[in-house]
């Protein structure tokens, strides 16, 4: 069986640290994990990996937050992957920071990156929403969500990535409903 994993995020150092980019942290931390090289290909950072007899496909699309759909449904094609074998993994502001709320179903929920993905590929995938909270002024919105992490943000996120990594690992042999009760997600 082949799973992909797409964490989303922005490419460029300019978004490195940033709360938009805790998709391409969880990636990066499964990478280091695995001993698994990137290879910058169409699309997207690309990496793989084997775990309890299965494969992982690890994704960072190139196609920036807003438009991971097309990178999403290639790669889905390109390595024959079913839709039902996909995590997403994406910041969410409407979540406290370090909640995790994991669905393989549902809206967008307002989030641009998911939105582009059902436009591409239609609903019917799981997705891991990690909580960056809502603390921004109003019309701040933007200012927040592309903001490095405060100190005490940053202090807890190794815990916070480290959850969400045993997921994605996990994601492959158990059944959401069995993730979501063991991980509380």
């Amino acid at each position: 069986m082949k799973y992909l994993i797409a964490g989303l995020g922005n490419m460029g150092a300019e978004y490195d640290g940033t709360r938009h980019n805790v998709g391409f942290e969880v990636i990066d931390k499964l990478a280091k994990e695995f001993d698994v090289e990137f290879k910058h290909e169409q699309l997207g950072d690309v990496g793989k990996f084997r775990h309890k007899g299965r494969t992982f496909v690890l994704l960072k699309p190139s196609t920036y937050m807003n438009r991971s759909g097309k990178s999403v449904r290639y790669w889905l094609t390109k390595q024959k992957i079913q839709k039902q074998n996909l995590l997403v993994i994406v910041d969410d502001l409407n979540l406290e920071f370090g909640k995790m709320r994991l669905r393989n179903k549902g809206s967008d929920g307002g989030h641009n990156g998911l939105k582009d993905i059902q436009q591409y590929i239609g609903s019917g995938y799981s997705r891991l929403r990690i909580g960056i909270g809502g603390e921004f002024g109003r019309g701040r919105q933007v200012d927040f969500v592309l903001g490095k992490w405060e100190k005490k943000e940053e202090a807890e996120l190794p815990v916070i990535i480290d959850k969400a990594t045993s997921v994605a690992k996990a994601f492959g042999s158990l059944k959401l409903e069995h993730l979501k009760n063991q991980f509380s997600v």
